[in-house]
């Protein structure tokens, strides 16, 4: 809502910040509450050569309280790291979402993705501004953020920011396919899952070039990229994936 900071945005932004205080991380993460509009412009101005410098993804939080669908608005340009990341979590865990164009944005992605600053941002909302009844009304309250809908997007922001954290590039460390067997990575019992373990385990190895990330193995493999995770840490592990 313009002139303020919306209540469930700034409680969600308060979750995440202190769940990513307990977690290891790559990158660090800026929490920025602002006014809209006139609070993005001044933290802009003030911030500009450091934001363009480092800013590898943002997330604009707005209408993330209610329980109906989620939806998405992308960045300006619509193909940044971001944008991949929310649409990845969003089909693998969602299923079902509704995406908008640049176009109909309303919310801080004016400022922050407006040419000559043009951050890699975008926002994961649930009913989206302007497209509820109750969008700047009395009726905006806590009967229509709920609790269970604020705990339903914090988990999906939880997610793309460990894929953004996760997303590295990955070499094969040996020539042609490994022996899993003597390094106990091969089933001894077979199960009705064992022999799709061992496949996607292969195939990560086999699309580990040195070049493409992990996001886009996961698309290949049309699976959540956090179905990876133990995976990727395993064969690491086992000397036989090393980061670029």
């Amino acid at each position: 809502m313009e002139g303020y900071v919306q209540l469930e945005n700034g409680l969600l932004l308060s979750a995440l910040g202190k769940w990513l205080r307990t977690k290891e991380r790559r990158f660090s993460h800026r929490l920025v509450f602002v006014p809209e509009t006139i609070g993005a412009v001044a933290y802009i101005n003030r911030n500009f050569e450091v934001l363009k410098e480092r800013t590898i993804a943002g997330f604009v939080l707005t209408c993330v309280g209610d329980e109906n669908g989620f939806s998405f608005l992308p960045s300006r340009r619509g193909n940044t790291l971001t944008d991949r990341i929310c649409r990845h979590v969003l089909y693998y865990a969602v299923g079902e979402y509704r995406e908008y164009s640049f176009l109909d944005r309303g919310s801080d992605e004016r400022q922050y993705c407006s040419p000559g600053v043009d951050l890699p941002v975008a926002s994961i909302m649930r009913s989206k501004y302007g497209e509820y009844p109750e969008y700047h009304t009395s009726a905006d309250d806590l009967s229509f953020v709920t609790p269970g809908g604020l705990q339903e997007s914090f988990e999906i922001y939880q997610m793309c920011l460990d894929a953004l954290e996760r997303n590295e590039v990955y070499r094969t460390a040996c020539c042609c396919e490994p022996q899993l067997g003597k390094r106990g990575l091969y089933p001894t019992l077979s199960t009705k899952n064992s022999a799709k373990e061992v496949r996607t385990m292969m195939n990560l190895l086999s699309l580990a070039d040195g070049e493409t990330d992990l996001l886009d193995i996961a698309e290949r493999l049309d699976v959540g990229m956090w179905e990876l995770y133990s995976l990727v840490d395993i064969l690491i592990a086992h000397d036989l994936l090393l980061r670029m």
